[in-house]
Parts: structure tokens; C-alpha cells; sequence
């Protein structure tokens, strides 16, 4: 049974995390024996448990805070696992997307702390609830999604460089090109903390890297030639992805999937629908579809599924990163029409 706590302070925390430590290593000296003589990295979440099993392979122990089918948004680390966060030789996460896991480590006394915010550039995908029109609603000819997002950028270029990571769409690892600069960083990462194993850590790195490049062609050709730009979303996860391959994302709520879009928003989107020849909403599998079932009721669209990969269950259309992003890519290229 769950239980909500009540709130502890940080001092009180890294008490019990010191006594946590000291039951964890009670029957070893180092905490590569707790990973079976193994490199042992904490992974905040499902895309940085990915790169981390993928590039450590056997010489790495992953053991991830989110659970499988556990919205990762909502994630608040329990005392066990700051006592095991404490324990590990590295952590991986993406700061900006779980603020309890980011003060956490931001407290540990890990040496190896990688934030793959840091690795790749994040950008400002702006608040769904403003600037969607179409200049009186775009066909494709009269606005392309090319041009959308660079008179997006343009926008919003001077607030960008005023604006902290609280502002950036942490949703990077939906871009293979981006999740690929964050996976060699990773790559670099492991080999400077384990370098018993630094050339392994680089070949696994490099197919890796060659895979997701893979990928990104494959993504580029099924979604060039569609008779429409634009995807309906449940919340804004997917603007670094269709940012890469010339699309428009709308999204019902903002980049916290648990927000409620206004009856405005959902009046535009209807609107938009019938104007841009939109034929789907997509919904996702750990955040509820109703309010995207909803709107597609209202509007005669049809519903499916667009996985923003936050967590692997068994409702997911496939067991690992690779499969899910080709399901999403089959959803997409029905849902646009490609030719």
C-alpha cells in the first residue's frame, strides 16, 4: 500500500540515506560488488536506462528509479532509493524532467554525475496554448512546417537566452540525432569513470550511434512525402521529433502531460483539424486518453497510439526503444497519409 510521507528535510534525508548506505554495504566493500563486480550506474528513468544497458553492456549493473509504467513526471525518490543513488559509482538522468531525482543527485556525493541535458542542446518549444494560428489555416502550400518552426525560432529567440532549464521540452531523446550526441557523450563518460573497459565502452557507443543514424534516415524517408504536416498529441512531447522531420506537432495539454487544456484550446484544435486535414489524435500508454478520445469524438478523428517512450510496459508495441520508435513511425505515416 502506498503511503505519503511527510515531508523530511534535506539533513534528516542524508541521515537516512548515510544509514541506508551502511545496511546496502553491510557484505561488501565497494559498491561494484553490489553489481556483481560490475560498474553500477542509476538510471533516472526508461531513455537513460536504454543507452546505459546498450553502451555498458555486461560490465554495467542499470538499475532504474522509474518503474516500468510509473509516469516518470511524477516520480519522488523513496528514502531506499536515495540510499541506493548514494551507493552507485555513476548516475545518468535528464535534468529538467524529474525535479526530485535532480535534487537528489545534485545532494549525493557521486563523483560521476552525468546529465544528459548537458550533452545535447535543449530548446524552447513555446506553450501550447499560444501561437498555433495558420494565418487563416495553412493547406501545406501556404505554410510549410519548415517555415512554422522558423518563424517559431524567430519568435522567440530573444526570450530563449533569458530563459532557465525549467523552460526547455526535455523530450530530447525523441530525436535519434540528438539521443546520438547524448549517447557518445554517455559513451565518453563511461570510459573516463571505468577505464578498465574504455574500448568496449566506445564500440558499443559507435553501434549504437550507427543505429539510431539508422533510424533518422528511416524516420526521414517514411515521413517526407505526406498530404499533411500536422499530429494531434495528448502533451507536447514530440517537438524535437517533428522539428527533425518537418512536421507540426499540436498538443492538447503542454509539456506536463498532466495538464488540462482550456476550452479555447480544444475549440482551436477542432478548428485546425478540419483546416490542415488532420485524420488522428494520438494518445500515449502512461497518461490517460481521455480527454484525447474526447476531442477526437467531438471532432470525427480517429484515435492512436504515439509512444513518447517515457517507460516500457506491456501495453508499449514493442520491448525496446528501436521497436517502439517503429511503431510510432507505421502510427504516423497511416495518420498522415504518406505516399
Amino acid at each position: 500500500m502506498n503511503v505519503r510521507r511527510p515531508h523530511i528535510s534535506g539533513a534528516a534525508l542524508a541521515a537516512v540515506a548515510v544509514l541506508g548506505i551502511g545496511s546496502l554495504s553491510a557484505c561488501s566493500t565497494d559498491s561494484a560488488a553490489a553489481g556483481g563486480g560490475r560498474f553500477d550506474v542509476v538510471a533516472s528513468f526508461y531513455p537513460m536506462q536504454f543507452l546505459a544497458e546498450r553502451i555498458g553492456g555486461d560490465h554495467v549493473h542499470v538499475t532504474a528509479l522509474t518503474e516500468p509504467g510509473q509516469e516518470p513526471h511524477e516520480l519522488e525518490l523513496s528514502l531506499h532509493q536515495r540510499a541506493e543513488l548514494e551507493e552507485s559509482d555513476a548516475a545518468l538522468f535528464l535534468s529538467g524532467l524529474q525535479p526530485s531525482v535532480d535534487e537528489a543527485i545534485e545532494q549525493s556525493g557521486l563523483k560521476t554525475k552525468i546529465d544528459a541535458a548537458d550533452l545535447t542542446k535543449l530548446e524552447d518549444h513555446g506553450d501550447v496554448e499560444h501561437d498555433h494560428g495558420h494565418g487563416g489555416g495553412h493547406s501545406g502550400e501556404e505554410h510549410s512546417a519548415e517555415e512554422h518552426s522558423e518563424e517559431h525560432s524567430e519568435e522567440h529567440s530573444e526570450e530563449h537566452s533569458e530563459q532557465d532549464s525549467h523552460h526547455l521540452d526535455p523530450h530530447v531523446w525523441l530525436d535519434p540525432v540528438k539521443y546520438a550526441e547524448i549517447a557518445e557523450g554517455v559513451g565518453t563518460a563511461f570510459a573516463k569513470a571505468d577505464p578498465e573497459h574504455a574500448a568496449d565502452y566506445r564500440e558499443n557507443t559507435d553501434a549504437l550511434v550507427d543505429r539510431l543514424r539508422a533510424l533518422d534516415t528511416e524516420l526521414r524517408d517514411g515521413l517526407k512525402n505526406t498530404k499533411t504536416k500536422v499530429f494531434f498529441t495528448n502533451h507536447a512531447s514530440f517537438g524535437y521529433f517533428a522539428e527533425r522531420y518537418g512536421l507540426t506537432q499540436e498538443a492538447i495539454s503542454g509539456v506536463d502531460p498532466e495538464s488540462e487544456p482550456s476550452p479555447a484550446r480544444i475549440k482551436e484544435l477542432r478548428d485546425e483539424a478540419r483546416a490542415d486535414g488532420v485524420t488522428t489524435v494520438f494518445y500515449e500508454t502512461l497518461v490517460s486518453g481521455k480527454t484525447a478520445k474526447t476531442l477526437a469524438r467531438d471532432a470525427g478523428l480517429r484515435t492512436d497510439v504515439l509512444d513518447p517512450l517515457e517507460g516500457i510496459t506491456g501495453k508499449s508495441r514493442g520491448d525496446d526503444y528501436f521497436a517502439v520508435m517503429e511503431a510510432n513511425l507505421t502510427a504516423l505515416k497511416k495518420a498522415l497519409g504518406a505516399r
